[in-house]
């Protein structure tokens, strides 16, 4: 077990100021790759002014919820909370047990850790399942960021079954399950009491400035979440643009589609420049290369930004790009070996 013990904020992709102060005389626009968001976001509805100009209603918030519960296949609308970003929610459930042991399926998302740690566990990451029945609070990442790792809900059942002996809490982040696999979602055992799923709305629907997100959970720690989140957690646009996008059918599928081909794009791109493909999901790709530090900085002068792991200097993770042009600027750097 490693531990956990830093508690500062943790860097992420998506900073391009910080990228183009590294890279200053790389080409605009800056191509950003380092996340794992949709490039090809949902189209914003239109938003009467009054969605602005007044505070969040509660009839359109109910709705979202409801809307939510059948999208994430929660049982009931009282199973749901709806927050600012799923990163908001992550110190409250981290705080749902007493300060005890915590531990993280690993290597994964770093926040998860930190989070706890601020909750007042001690925290390791583990890496492996069965070390987990142990903790008093267990999280998973499903798919995992960043190898896309897949654990079979049976399996996460069980780990729950074993939980639940000693009052501990399993959380499920699955934060990319929308383009994961259909039956892997413990969305509809959130009734069982010691289960939390997490679920991001940005980051398949392309709208991670929205900001909005969800716990599913039993009614009892869904109402604590909501009491500790207070009135008005999520602004009205996004609760309207949230409800829009959660009820268009045929648009997910259709971006599944378009995700997952692009994904076999990328991963032809990066196996053609001698990278090994090593993981991910249809969001983004997990290469590995000794020259991982050198090509990331080629790169960044060419201005495109990937996702660099200074615990796994011959790790990178590369987003999808949006455009032909960002495309082509991509397969050109990687070709460049200069």
């Amino acid at each position: 077990m490693v531990p956990l013990a830093n508690t500062a904020p943790l860097p992420h992709g998506g900073d391009l100021g910080a990228a183009r102060l590294k890279f200053p005389d790389a080409p605009e626009p800056f191509i950003d790759l380092s996340t794992g968001i949709n490039p090809h976001p949902y189209p914003l509805p239109p938003l009467p002014p009054e969605t602005f100009a007044r505070l969040p209603q509660t009839a359109a918030l109910e709705r979202l919820l409801k809307i939510a519960a059948e999208h994430y296949g929660a049982p009931s609308p009282e199973h749901v909370v709806a927050a600012p970003g799923m990163q908001m929610l992550l110190p409250h459930v981290a705080g749902l047990v007493a300060a005890g042991h915590a531990a993280v399926l690993g290597p994964t998302y770093a926040e998860h850790g930190r989070a706890a740690v601020l909750a007042g566990h001690a925290v390791a990451e583990v890496s492996a399942v069965a070390p987990l029945s142990d903790a008093d609070l267990a999280i998973v990442v499903n798919p995992n960021n960043p190898d896309g790792r897949i654990l079979a809900r049976d399996a996460l059942i069980a780990l729950a079954d074993r939980l639940r002996g000693h009052g501990g809490l399993l959380v499920v982040d699955e934060a990319f399950m929308d383009v994961g696999p259909s039956d892997a979602s413990l969305g509809q055992e959130v009734a069982r009491g010691n289960i939390v799923v997490l679920r991001s709305f940005g980051k398949f629907f392309g709208l991670a400035g929205v900001r909005l997100g969800f716990a599913l959970a039993a009614p009892e720690i869904a109402t604590h979440l909501k009491l500790a989140l207070g009135p008005w957690a999520v602004s009205g646009p996004a609760i309207a643009i949230g409800a829009a996008a959660l009820t268009d059918r045929a648009w997910a599928s259709a971006a599944r589609a378009a995700l997952a081909e692009a994904a076999l794009k990328l991963d032809a791109l990066l196996r053609g420049a001698g990278l090994d493909v090593i993981g991910g999901t249809s969001l983004f790709r997990l290469a590995a290369t000794e020259a991982a530090p050198a090509l990331f900085d080629r790169l960044g002068r060419a201005g495109i930004l990937v996702r660099r792991f200074a615990e796994r200097p011959a790790w990178l993770r590369v987003g999808l790009p949006a455009t032909a042009e960002a495309w082509a600027r991509l397969a050109a750097a990687l070709r460049d070996r200069q």
